[in-house]
């Protein structure tokens, strides 16, 4: 179908959404992209991308673009939470013939997508209905403006809108943890992805370059607190690493809790649920954007490739699955090494800690 006439709508111009504009317009199509916020609105945090992003980025031609941004990652250090070492992952051999891992403002990934894209997002326009047609769907907003086209793409997040209208799933659940974002500047320096690991409770700090740090923090638990400063130091002040110079420097955080999206389907007749909107999880195997790039890749080759779009969407979900499926499962595995005791759990991840955290990652090495 490359090259058809086909009228394409993606509601959601973030991560997902604009990596889903890019491949189409690669494989010939020229879908529309709709965002309920206005343009800008975006949190200073910062992104890691294992080296499976990078080969999603290379498929959709961006790779060039966002060599220059960012930092790469070389190595993954664990710490106890005294700052003592407990394993390290290498990661060039890990992603070795794959792609390189880099950490960058999220921001910035953004702007490159938004630019590959390639048309304009329509800023604004929230969906209010979405009814099923023979061949194709209506989709109605909140500004009494109506449309009809042969396929509908949420790509909204977790709290997609697209799901509940066309009555694909409910709200996300939450995954059991409070999670705290940041980016420092002029914080000490590090070189490593370096993640420190507490009871119950773990620190992240990773090189986003020009000497600003992403600072990921995250607990046990679903209360968001009144003040998440004051949290962050309540939880983390007696860790040692790079722990107090970064919480020294830190002035604003982002706090949330962790969600989960599990379907029994992604699509129904002509609309179709893609990254997190689809299988959102938590972000410990910093997995969200790299399934979201390559969603868009899979989702191109099986619109291209298939005969009709009800066999692209079929072909495209039986790809997809067992990827996403695989981060899903490997991502509670790892959240539930956080309720094991320290004293248990630091001597075993001296041991084999390399080794296991590798395993995480074996399947997404293979290609897509």
């Amino acid at each position: 179908m490359g090259g058809s006439p086909l009228r394409i709508l993606v509601v959601g111009a973030g991560i997902a959404g604009l990596a889903v504009a890019r491949a189409l317009r690669l494989a010939g199509f020229r879908p529309d992209v709709t965002e309920k916020l206005p343009p800008g609105e975006h949190t200073d945090i910062g992104l890691y991308l294992p080296g499976n992003a990078a080969r999603a980025l290379r498929r959709l031609d961006l790779d060039g673009p966002v060599r220059p941004l960012g930092q790469l990652i070389h190595r993954q250090r664990f710490l106890d939470a005294a700052g003592a070492p407990l394993c390290e992952v290498d990661l060039d051999a890990l992603w070795a013939g794959v792609g390189e891992c880099r950490a960058l403002p999220r921001a910035e990934l953004h702007r490159v997508l938004l630019t590959g894209a390639g048309g304009a997002v329509r800023h604004g326009a929230e969906i209010r209905t979405v009814e099923p047609l023979p061949g194709g769907v209506a989709v109605g907003f909140t500004d009494g403006t109506c449309a009809e086209y042969d396929l509908l793409i949420g790509a909204d997040g977790p709290r997609s809108a697209v799901r509940t209208l066309a009555a694909l799933g409910g709200p996300p659940r939450p995954a059991g943890q409070v999670v705290y974002r940041a980016v420092v500047r002029d914080g000490p320096r590090v070189a490593d992805w370096t993640a420190l690991l507490g009871q119950r409770a773990g620190f992240l700090v990773v090189p986003i370059g020009a000497g600003r740090l992403h600072c990921y923090a995250d607990e046990a638990g679903s209360t968001l607190p009144a003040d998440p400063l004051a949290r962050l130091h309540e939880l983390f002040g007696d860790y040692g690493g790079p722990v107090p110079e970064v919480l020294a420097a830190l002035d604003r955080v982002h706090v949330e809790r962790t969600e989960e999206v599990e379907l029994g389907r992604w699509f129904h007749g002509r609309v179709l649920l893609v990254g997190d909107a689809a299988h959102a999880t938590a972000p410990t195997l910093s997995q969200g954007a790299a399934m979201a790039l390559e969603d868009a890749v899979v989702l191109a080759e099986s619109l291209r490739a298939a005969g009709s779009v009800d066999a692209a969407l079929l072909a495209y979900e039986s790809r997809r699955r067992p990827r996403t499926r695989w981060v899903r499962d490997r991502t509670r595995d790892r959240n539930r090494t956080r309720d094991v005791p320290p004293a248990l759990r630091d001597p075993l991840l001296r041991g084999r800690g390399g080794r296991i955290f590798q395993e995480h990652y074996r399947l997404l090495v293979d290609p897509l």
